[in-house]
């Protein structure tokens, strides 16, 4: 992503989450936009999708594991996008963490058919909705934790 994508990239997160997410007030995401323009999108690593010149969609990873962000703009969906951002992700780090809302249906089985499997849920106070805790490894192995040193 270049300095002059952001405000694309913005707009997108928005409409894009807005709609991916009827069941959370659109006021919400607008109220997180601050904080995902002035710190979670410096820190993290996102790649975009062009087509016909537009922004088609982005994915952001932050700590180099953490999938924070995965849209893609309306026009875009079901054509491969989506899928080619997370495979540039997946090529880039052996192994991915993320959060999605267990009500978006149709995130949940695009992250399952790419291989992340759930490892814990909790409820969102602020939202009122559970959220699933989602992994994936690149050789498809669970690992365990490493043994604290003593």
């Amino acid at each position: 992503m270049r300095h002059e994508d952001s405000p694309t990239v913005l707009a997108l997160r928005l409409e894009s989450t807005t709609r991916a997410h009827p069941f959370i007030s659109p006021a919400y995401w607008l109220e997180s936009l601050p904080s995902v323009r002035d710190e979670y999108l410096p820190a993290a690593r996102t790649w975009v999708a062009e087509q016909d010149a537009s922004l088609a969609g982005f994915i952001s990873v932050l700590r180099g594991k953490v999938v924070g962000a995965l849209f893609v703009a309306p026009a875009y969906q079901h054509r491969g996008v989506g899928l080619a951002l997370m495979t540039v992700a997946q090529q880039a780090y052996p192994a991915l963490t993320m959060e999605v809302y267990r009500l978006n249906r149709n995130a949940c089985r695009f992250y399952h058919h790419r291989g992340f499997f759930p490892i814990a849920q909790r409820f969102n106070d602020e939202t009122g909705h559970l959220i699933l805790q989602l992994h994936w490894y690149a050789d498809g192995i669970m690992h365990a934790a490493p043994a604290p040193s003593s």
